[in-house]
């Protein structure tokens, strides 16, 4: 059905429900993954400069200590090294200018995280969509 073997996830995250849940809706959908977490905004590009493997896509949060993922998205997009990988920005804003402002600065997805276990479903079909379309675009 698609193409990657297993979806590659930085998920930047400081809630642990949050994760979880991620992880949950994840797994029940049947999608096999590796997720790494990094539950602070100044940490992000730190650890993309350190990993072993670029993630398939980027999930921020946009309300996280020490750095605003407004910030990070705009650092993450204005490097050289890691414009290239997607962010998908998952968060509980659903602010149209918050919006605007995240696309703009080259987000792939706006996504509201849900509230329901169905809606992390439909959160992760939309994921997938975002990873799968852009590993087309590179092969």
């Amino acid at each position: 059905m698609h193409t990657l073997n297993t979806l590659n996830i930085l998920l930047v995250e400081d809630d642990q429900d949050d994760v979880e849940l991620m992880q949950d809706a994840l797994r029940d959908n049947g999608i096999p993954f590796t997720m790494e977490i990094v539950r602070q905004g100044d940490k992000v590009i730190p650890h993309l400069r350190t990993c072993k493997n670029f993630p398939n896509i980027i999930l921020l949060d946009l309300n996280l200590p020490k750095m605003h993922g407004r910030e990070v998205l705009s650092r993450i997009k204005l490097s050289e090294d890691f414009r290239h990988i997607p962010v998908a920005i998952l968060t509980t804003s659903s602010s149209q200018a918050e919006k605007e402002f995240c696309l703009s600065a080259g987000a792939k997805h706006f996504l509201t995280k849900p509230s329901t276990v169905e809606g992390f479903n439909k959160t992760i079909d939309e994921i997938m969509k975002i990873a799968l379309q852009d590993s087309r675009m590179k092969s």
